[in-house]
């Protein structure tokens, strides 16, 4: 039973998502400062509020209040985060491995001639030698103009 939960633990996920939850956890309050330092003012300015959580609320008869600017509030954050992420992890990443792939792929090699260019271009090399040597086969003969040996024991 510990064996298995052993190996879980070890795995290189479970590792690179432990680390992952940490960073992001971290991260998530250098968001808020620069949210409650950066656009919160501004939103102040705007909305003559404090911050996004108390501004645009709308009450309810009931006594509640619908509150427009912590969920404007919260999508900020999040738009911040995933391109913070975006940016600085994962274009990188991606950029990485094609330059990786670039580098692991061999050029291709020229394509060459075929068999059949590369059988014809020896068929006339040796007409030419025979017609040069004056022995020009009669092409006009069903055998091959270039006979071999007879095979001996």
């Amino acid at each position: 039973m510990f064996k298995g939960f052993k190996e879980f633990l070890l795995r290189g996920n479970v590792i690179d998502l432990a680390v992952a939850v940490v960073i992001g956890a971290a991260f998530n309050s250098v968001v808020e400062r620069v949210v409650d330092s950066l656009i919160n003012p501004v939103i102040g300015v705007v909305f003559k509020a404090d911050s996004l959580d108390s501004a645009m609320q709308v009450g309810l008869p009931g006594g509640g209040t619908i509150a427009f600017g912590a969920l404007i509030g919260a999508l900020i954050n999040f738009m911040i985060v995933a391109a913070v992420v975006y940016f600085v992890f994962v274009m990188p990443m991606n950029k990485l491995k094609s330059l990786q792939q670039a580098e692991q792929q061999e050029p291709e090699a020229p394509a060459g001639p075929s068999e059949q260019e590369l059988l014809t271009e020896i068929r006339d090399l040796l007409r030419a030698e025979a017609a040069a040597s004056g022995r020009i086969p009669d092409m006009n003969r069903s055998e091959h103009p270039v006979q071999a040996p007879p095979h001996r024991h």
